[in-house]
């Protein structure tokens, strides 16, 4: 029988059941967002939200008391054993859940897994949400309409130049036609002279 004992047990003993939600939520305090199935999701909450409240009482007893600061930081140590993680609860999720009386996470629904089609979800911490909207834009002012607008006129001046520089080019080639006329007409001056000489050398041979 299962009478008066909360919780699910995920098909695991007790010690198997308090490792796997230790290193869940360690991941969770971590990257503040992972993706796992919906019942452990759900089971984290209960694990993971205690230790939240804990390092917000040790934060708001850091600087009136330190021996509290001290307390709770060793309960906290009881249940996660990477100090790293700790360390990242106390400085980093603390100070910044200060204004938040509990519901610290969030978890949503996303389909269904491929291989055996179990419920997944994300479990994700509410202050540290990764997927954040984008910022709508504010509408522009008549003077800054007017900045821009101002702003636009070099542009033209710009393309004015460059196309009278691509003009100017363009009258070079001029140059090159006439080199080209003088160097046929010397051509044309030096043939005959290789014709004299070839009627010259067939006598030679006659004779």
């Amino acid at each position: 029988m299962e009478h008066r004992k909360k919780g699910r047990k995920l098909k695991r003993t007790a010690s198997h059941k308090r490792a796997l939600l230790s290193n869940l939520s360690m991941s969770l305090i971590l990257h503040k967002r992972i993706k796992t199935t919906l019942a452990k999701a759900k089971e984290l909450r209960l694990y993971v939200e205690p230790l939240l409240t804990k390092a917000k009482k040790a934060v708001q007893a850091k600087d009136k008391s330190p021996e509290k600061y001290v307390h709770f930081a060793r309960e906290i140590r009881k249940f996660l054993k990477d100090r790293n993680a700790i360390n990242v609860l106390l400085k980093e999720i603390g100070p910044k859940i200060l204004e938040r009386n509990g519901g610290y996470t969030r978890v949503l629904k996303s389909g269904f897994r491929i291989g055996d089609g179990g419920d997944e979800a994300i479990i994700e911490l509410v202050d540290f949400s990764v997927a954040e909207k984008p910022k709508a834009e504010a509408p522009k002012t008549a003077s800054e309409t007017k900045k821009t607008a101002g702003t636009k006129a070099p542009a033209k001046k710009t393309a004015k130049k460059t196309e009278e520089a691509s003009e100017k080019p363009a009258k070079k080639p001029a140059a090159k036609k006439t080199v080209k006329k003088t160097e046929k007409s010397e051509t044309k001056e030096t043939k005959p002279v290789k014709k004299t000489a070839a009627k010259k050398t067939p006598k030679k041979k006659e004779e």
